[in-house]
């Protein structure tokens, strides 16, 4: 690298938890950080999910260096044993810490391509040496940036999977988009709710997300008697006694308080479960009502709405012309798969990671955050924290702090996903925190509303 390159910034995709917590430990070691955010404020993939309580506390959602930022403008934290909201995080930490930042953050600032300036990925003549050219489409239009290296937080909360079996679209998917969203409803919205109150619902998905939106719609059921809100639970595998977690043993209690709740819903008959079910197409009756035909040649029954809960990936495309090392099955970086691969480890048994982990053939060019996980759905934010804290050091060259471990997990973990509960009362009382011990739901105790 040569002295006009490292007098460029350091190029942040992304100002959500990890993009901006980068950009402060890049500051600390006296780099510059340019964060370019798609969306018009800070975290805005966040606040798409500011109704979902997160199973970490404060404590583990904040960064040390960000919060040296914050403090000379007067900025509290947050009662470190409280479990905050998408919108809270977003409001009360974020967005200040993107304000802290200054014009250091770009919004409205979307990415539509990154390479070394004047080398494509074949080239390997002077590679290295040659900054890395960012494309941007923002208010003003098409533009590029120079940088001497380039952090991809930029996450997966746009491109979710599809309902298809096969990780393609079903046929008539697209075609069917009305009547789909890929997102946990926010059913304290009253035109969410009124959206699903007296329909019969398809729930296709078999994680965390999938076990809070049955639980959500059993309350909606529960409060509503005698409308007909009725869920059908799509899964592609079959029931077995690992179906619903660990229940009580679960060794991260909200985790297991989930899929008990998924559990009383099924229990309770406010959801019908339909297994072994891979979908291929989704068709429109008369109605305009959508029905789900398995590869099987199945054909259930229509329904009015469909929620697809099906995980996360990548968007690579930005990124076509740099060197990347990515596992063929996770899509995340080489070295990193074997470690968070969600067929050994939940979020509690990923062991914290840094730059070496994140290195690609394309040298200075990181994924991190949500994105470095690929399509695992393993991630958290305080190793998402360790991460960029290594890679800034490495920027740096501060090799030996860029290799230290300076992060202790609970040895249970902390899972940064959504929580059970979705009243502050209920996380004060352990409810659904991680660490707590929450009861065994019931058909009746799942109704909040």
């Amino acid at each position: 690298m040569n002295a006009s390159t490292e007098a460029l910034p350091v190029v942040v995709i992304g100002a959500g938890p990890i993009g901006l917590a980068a950009a402060a430990r890049l500051i600390e070691r006296d780099l510059e950080p340019l964060v370019l955010e798609a969306g018009p404020a800070a975290a805005s993939a966040v606040r798409d999910w500011a109704h979902v309580r997160l199973f970490s506390t404060w404590s583990e959602v904040t960064d040390p260096a960000a919060e040296k930022l914050l403090a000379p403008t007067g900025w509290v934290k947050p009662d470190g044993a409280a479990h905050p909201t998408g919108g809270d995080w977003a409001a009360l930490y974020l967005q200040p810490l993107a304000d802290v930042l200054g014009d250091r953050v770009r919004y409205d600032a979307t990415v539509t391509g990154v390479s070394r300036a004047g080398r494509d990925r074949i080239v390997d003549a002077d590679r290295e040496s040659r900054p890395f050219v960012v494309h941007l489409t923002g208010p003003g239009g098409e533009e590029r940036i120079f940088a001497r290296a380039v952090i991809d937080a930029s996450g997966t909360w746009s491109t979710p999977g599809p309902a298809g079996g096969s990780g393609l679209a079903a046929l008539g998917e697209k075609a069917a988009a009305d009547r789909i969203t890929y997102r946990v409803p926010d059913l304290k919205d009253p035109s969410v709710r009124a959206r699903y109150a007296g329909k019969r619902i398809a729930v296709i998905g078999s994680g965390a997300s999938a076990f809070t939106a049955l639980a959500r719609l059993a309350d909606l059921a529960a409060a509503e008697e005698g409308r007909g809100t009725h869920a059908t639970w799509i899964l592609r595998r079959g029931i077995s006694g690992s179906t619903f977690g660990g229940g009580e043993a679960d060794q991260l209690p909200a985790r297991g308080a989930l899929g008990l709740a998924a559990k009383a819903a099924v229990d309770g008959g406010y959801a019908d479960a339909v297994t072994g079910f891979r979908t291929d197409a989704l068709e429109r009756d008369g109605a305009g009502r959508v029905a789900l035909v398995g590869e099987d040649g199945r054909r259930l029954d229509p329904v009015d709405e469909v929620i697809v809960l099906t995980g996360f990936r990548p968007d690579l495309g930005f990124l076509d012309e740099l060197r990347l090392g990515l596992d063929e099955r996770l899509q995340a970086p080489i070295a990193l798969a074997p470690l968070i691969d969600p067929n050994q480890h939940s979020c509690g048994t990923v062991l914290p990671h840094g730059a070496a982990e994140l290195t690609h053939p394309e040298k200075d060019v990181y994924l991190a955050g949500m994105k470095s996980y690929g399509r695992a759905p393993t991630f958290l934010a305080m190793t998402g924290y360790e991460q960029v804290r290594s890679i800034a050091a490495a920027l740096a060259g501060d090799r030996e702090a860029a290799a230290r471990v300076e992060l202790t997990l609970p040895e249970t973990g902390v899972c940064g996903g959504a929580g059970l509960f979705d009243e502050p009362e209920a996380a004060e009382q352990g409810g659904g925190g991680c660490c707590a011990a929450p009861q065994a739901p019931h058909p009746a105790s799942v109704r909040r509303a």
